[in-house]
């Protein structure tokens, strides 16, 4: 089954549309977890026992596990297996964008060895770099077209990139292609869902960032019953305590956050 399939499934099985971000820093991670042979994997256990009823998807940062060497990739590997035994699906955010020969190797880590079911790609190099990962047999990828940060109005929006962008998606296939649409660009959002109306939107910016939830769930659905969207936390969610009760406060939030999109899908 590949990520747009066991996206809805976990979806609806949760009633939920937030992805939970595990961007885990070993300096955040609380003190009394330092006993464990890798940290890491612990603390991101725990965070997936209390948060997998309420996640449509996790996503993986890929360079807070590079940064940390072998402990950190040693700590991907068995995330991975973990979420590996669930249902909820995986997306590795590498934002890698290559000429077709070294997509296919990127191709081969990601979904032949890591076994994900998604990865962000950023597509400036041209059409071809996301092409090949599409080649790969139920490959999803989310594709930057808006972000979250604020150096997105250099070149993204300057240069109106990411209606170029958006537009070419539209046309895609979108049980295989997805956007990442910040959430603090709300002034973009009802032109990103006008050029991609069946696209998944992954959008980041929520909570730290600053974003407009309210804002998000209106302009980024669909439509009330099919909002082809979900949230991205990954701060306002694992690192929500930093005490011994980490993983029941992370649970209560990503609970809380699913919540609030719920109560704000049924105002539209």
């Amino acid at each position: 089954m590949g990520f747009y399939d066991k996206f809805l499934s976990a979806s609806r099985k949760n009633q939920s549309l937030v992805c939970v971000g595990l961007d885990t820093d070993p300096q955040k991670i609380p003190a009394h977890l330092n006993g464990q042979s890798n940290t890491m994997t612990a603390f991101n256990k725990e965070i997936i026992r209390t948060t997998k009823a309420y996640a449509a998807a996790y996503k993986l940062n890929y360079a807070f596990y590079l940064a940390e060497g072998k402990m950190g990739m040693q700590a991907l590997e068995e995330t991975l297996d973990i979420l590996r035994d669930g249902d909820v699906p995986v997306i590795l955010d590498v934002k890698v964008g290559d000429i077709p020969n070294t997509m296919k190797q990127y191709g081969k880590t990601f979904f032949g060895n890591y076994h994900v079911d998604s990865i962000t790609v950023n597509p400036l190099m041209g059409k071809d770099t996301i092409e090949t990962i599409l080649d790969i047999p139920d490959s999803f990828c989310f594709v930057l077209a808006v972000t979250s940060n604020s150096g997105a109005t250099d070149f993204l929006k300057a240069q109106s990139l990411h209606e170029r962008i958006a537009g070419w998606l539209g046309e895609s296939d979108a049980t295989r292609l997805g956007a990442v649409v910040g959430a603090t660009n709300t002034d973009e959002l009802a032109r990103m869902r006008e050029l991609m109306p069946e696209n998944l939107f992954l959008v980041p910016g929520i909570g730290a960032q600053g974003g407009d939830l309210n804002a998000v769930v209106r302009l980024a659905s669909m439509s009330a019953d099919d909002p082809r969207f979900m949230v991205n936390s990954s701060r306002g969610i694992i690192y929500k305590s930093g005490g011994e009760d980490f993983a029941e406060a992370a649970g209560n939030a990503a609970n809380e956050l699913r919540t609030k999109i719920q109560d704000s899908l049924k105002k539209l």
